[in-house]
């Protein structure tokens, strides 16, 4: 009874394994991530009261400091790119809460077209005694289709602050050179 079920059981396993293949020479490696940017205009935000631009107006000063990325195979013919926005908060003289929040977006583009642009909030609570604050994002998730011809580095992630008019003049007027 036992020789009649080996090859049963032989026609399982070979029907169980049937499914699985040798993964190619691209699943075996890291897939080319999108290239990611730093708005340069958009990577700061610089906030006052009222009309004052001295240190004692400050209320608010914020800096996108990182956009750590990993890249790896998605569903079939996707590249999954996990990234973060870091950045620090510096609470100024002029500020009257403990609290602040900003928004910050990120966009993807192909060439000079814009395929999907997503706004996020990003806030802090200071605690007593303390005016700086570093801060992470949750996980952002994108997915970028790819072929044998259209890798994911054919796309563009660009990640800042979303500025009012005052604050983007203010970047571009105080541009480190």
């Amino acid at each position: 009874m036992s020789i009649s079920l080996r090859p049963a059981l032989l026609l399982v396993l070979l029907a169980a394994l049937s499914g699985c293949t040798e993964p190619t020479d691209e699943e075996k490696f890291t897939p080319a991530c999108p290239r990611l940017a730093l708005l340069a205009d958009a990577g700061d935000v610089v906030r006052y009261k009222g009309d004052g631009r001295d240190v004692t107006d400050l209320v608010l000063d914020g800096r996108i400091v990182a956009v750590p990325a990993e890249c790896k195979h998605g569903d079939r013919g996707f590249v999954t790119t996990n990234m973060k926005v870091r950045a620090t908060l510096t609470r100024g003289p002029a500020a009257t809460s403990r609290d602040a929040a900003l928004t910050y977006f990120v966009t993807v583009t192909e060439g000079e077209k814009i395929l999907d642009q997503q706004d996020y909030m990003m806030s802090a609570s200071f605690p007593p005694n303390v005016d700086r604050v570093a801060l992470e994002s949750p996980e952002i998730t994108l997915n970028f289709p790819v072929t044998d011809k259209k890798k994911a580095n054919a796309y563009q992630v660009y990640v800042g602050f979303r500025l009012t008019p005052e604050e983007l003049a203010y970047n571009r007027q105080h541009k480190p050179q």
